[in-house]
């Protein structure tokens, strides 16, 4: 027999985490029936294997104690209107011409009014710990309350779902991708797509092409925050990036040293012809603080302050050096998770906090248009 209208209510509000959304909206509640007096709640969803499959079986049990959970894959017609649901919910207002809910219909976060909040985390060259620095960037603004993405769009040395510790791959419906989750993060990345031992050799048309479609075919929803893990230097990715995401806000990574500082000069600059506003810089590897209490300037110092003087911006933050922070992006464990109260996490947590309170770029590039 068939149960009553309030538990299946009660059930189809429950919000899926992954796409914030409900069971109910994402025609995730199957069946509900009592077998022997006992309930049982049918779960329909794209893969059998759903990632958050164990939170769903809480929160069920929670609004019906005792009931036992089943699952089922979607069928073809089921998953597509998963994906023309997922597809409609993330696109923008139609404009002139075009389908509300079309191929041509850019993703809500795109759009100019938007409250997203792009950021790129960029450097002139490798080795000054960008990628760590996006990971527990995201982590600690995840922390505060917001929506945070991360696109890792380091196409020729992608590294951050393995740093950020995220165990499922994204699941692809179509010409839809749902981001993995990790410590309230989604995340998408090249890695995903190409075996780690697999070099990327690719010409230009290529990468913009899967950047491209990277940023507008994910399920990105319109989070408060997403970070962009850039490539080193100034080359084909980072010119993409600025035609896709236009209204992208530039922070320059370096270390203490002097040489580090003249090579993220370079890609401040570059930023800066692409008409892109450069919102910051960030000094990572800025001091070692010994078991004295005493702070040693192994990579020098004011490299930091120095580039944000000579481009007129602020240093937001100075990250030490701390090997837990190094072991935990080799192993997956972010420093800002499982050692938050280290000087390392209060560092990014307080950076965090100041690129929030910063407030959104007040000038946007207007792109000309023909009348």
């Amino acid at each position: 027999m068939t149960l009553d209208h309030q538990l299946r209510t009660d059930l189809a509000a429950i919000v899926e985490p992954q796409l914030v959304r409900t069971l109910g909206e994402l025609g995730f509640l199957g069946t509900l029936d009592e077998v022997n007096g006992a309930t049982v709640v049918e779960l329909v969803l794209p893969v059998t294997g759903w990632p958050n499959l164990a939170l769903l079986n809480v929160a069920i049990t929670q609004r019906a104690p005792g009931a036992t959970v089943v699952v089922r894959a979607m069928d073809e017609e089921e998953l597509l209107g998963l994906r023309n649901f997922l597809r409609g919910a993330m696109a923008a207002p139609a404009g002139p011409g075009q389908h509300e809910h079309g191929t041509d219909a850019q993703p809500r976060f795109l759009d100019r009014l938007s409250k997203t909040r792009v950021l790129g985390i960029s450097s002139g060259k490798g080795g000054v710990g960008k990628s760590s620095v996006t990971v527990n960037l995201a982590i600690a603004l995840a922390q505060s309350g917001y929506d945070v993405g991360v696109l890792d769009a380091d196409v020729y040395g992608f590294s951050l779902p393995k740093m950020l510790g995220a165990v499922n791959d994204p699941i692809v419906l179509g010409d839809t991708v749902i981001p993995t989750l990790a410590h309230g993060v989604r995340c998408v990345s090249m890695g995903y797509f190409v075996p780690d031992e697999q070099p990327v050799i690719w010409r230009g048309p290529m990468l913009h092409k899967a950047i491209e479609q990277l940023v507008t075919e994910a399920w990105w929803d319109e989070p408060d925050f997403l970070l962009i893990d850039m490539p080193p230097g100034t080359g084909d990715v980072a010119l993409t990036l600025s035609e896709v995401l236009p209204r992208i806000e530039m922070y320059v990574v370096t270390t203490p040293q002097a040489a580090a500082q003249r090579v993220a000069q370079r890609s401040a600059y570059a930023a800066r012809k692409l008409k892109l506003s450069v919102r910051g810089v960030i000094e990572n590897m800025s001091w070692f603080t010994g078991v004295d209490a005493t702070r040693y300037e192994i990579f020098g110092a004011g490299g930091g302050a120095q580039l944000a003087k000579e481009l007129g911006i602020a240093l937001l933050g100075q990250i030490p050096l701390d090997t837990t922070l190094r072991e935990g992006g080799d192993v997956g464990a972010p420093i800002v998770v499982t050692h938050p109260d280290s000087e390392a996490a209060q560092a990014f947590v307080a950076l965090a906090k100041t690129i929030a309170a910063q407030g959104p770029a007040r000038v946007y590039r207007q792109e000309l248009q023909l009348m």
